[in-house]
């Protein structure tokens, strides 16, 4: 099983990155193999390989970091290949030199392993020739153009619709968790209702997560997409959005928090803590508008109206909550400064 981890991954590629790349490396191939003919285009076909990226911009990094790392390469074994002559052993040096100059010159992981592949590919398949290391750094070029015009031509990658699954995943779980501080407060709990509640407002973290990550993921799609004009504008409500999520989530973990530290059995019972309660609940409602500026199709709401019209108001507390309460009515403030950032009041 531990093996089995180690080589697949968690879910697979889609299908059409997968015919991108065999058709890339199938036109690389013929294109190569027609243009410099006496010898198997195996330098193009790896590069196509290679290029074919997830985004468009991933597959122009991995374009550059191929022909720099095979031009170098390839000048590399020609030279000491010249030098030294034709010998096995040359091989391993070769391999070494590449590894020492890739270390001295701060080459990328990538780009250095690619100098010593194509350095020991020149030596151990073909000759050394001046004319046969310039073939073989046109072949990866034709093959890192073809790689990269197969992604850029057959449906760029967008990946704004992932951001925009993770934003709301975020947003109805965070809505829920409010929804359910509240409920909490108006009732009494045991010691595993609250550890229950602590629980799950622990996964927000985790899910604002994933929601910054597919941000991240979105720009980089749309980085050098030629559909890019179409979609960036989407991309960055749905950020501006995540943004005024992230403060809401920390104050809701830390709510929480409080909530589970300093419960006793009679806090359901104090009137302000039930006034909060009630304005948990309209804060998740606003955090529901909030939401829906960012979607296509947002679910229909009751209200349109923001629900936290004004601040709480209340009066000293006359128990031994008062440290809870001031908690929670700061946190509250803050949340409430995030949801009615547009409000006019």
């Amino acid at each position: 099983m531990k093996l089995t981890r180690r080589i697949q991954a968690s879910q697979r590629s889609p299908l059409l990155q997968v015919l991108k790349t065999s058709v890339a490396t199938a036109v690389a191939w013929i294109v190569s193999g027609l243009l410099l003919p006496g010898e198997l285009p195996v330098f193009a076909a790896i590069a196509s390989l290679l290029v074919v990226q997830p985004s468009i911009n991933q597959s122009f990094a991995k374009a550059i970091e191929r022909s720099v790392g095979v031009i170098a390469g390839v000048i590399l074994a020609t030279l000491i290949s010249l030098a030294l002559g034709q010998n096995s052993w040359i091989v391993i040096l070769a391999i070494l030199v590449a590894v020492l100059l890739s270390w001295v010159f701060k080459m990328t992981p990538g780009t250095g392993n690619q100098v010593a592949i194509s350095a020991m590919l020149v030596l151990a398949l073909g000759s050394s020739s001046p004319e046969y290391a310039l073939d073989r750094i046109i072949e990866t070029l034709i093959g890192a153009a073809v790689g990269f015009a197969v992604n850029l031509l057959i449906v760029p990658p967008v990946l704004v619709t992932p951001v925009r699954d993770s934003i709301a995943r975020l947003g109805n779980e965070l809505a829920a968790s409010l929804e359910r501080l509240a409920s909490a407060m108006r009732a009494p709990q045991r010691e595993a209702d609250l550890e229950a509640l602590m629980i799950e407002v622990r996964l927000l973290r985790p899910m604002r997560e994933a929601a910054d990550a597919a941000i991240t993921d979105g720009e980089e799609s749309l980085t050098l997409n030629p559909r890019k004009s179409s979609h960036r504008g989407d991309l960055k409500e749905l950020s501006e959005v995540l943004d005024r999520l992230t403060p809401v989530v920390t104050q809701v973990i830390g709510m929480t928090r409080a909530f589970r530290d300093h419960y006793d059995d009679d806090l359901h019972a104090e009137p302000t803590v039930t006034a909060i309660a009630g304005e948990l609940t309209r804060a998740a409602h606003d955090l529901r508008l909030v939401m829906r500026p960012a979607f296509i199709e947002p679910e229909p709401m009751t209200s349109e109206f923001p629900a936290l019209t004004a601040p709480l108001q209340i009066s000293p507390p006359q128990s031994t909550h008062w440290v809870l309460i001031g908690s929670l009515m700061e946190d509250l403030r803050r949340i409430r400064e995030e949801l009615l950032i547009d409000d006019p009041d």
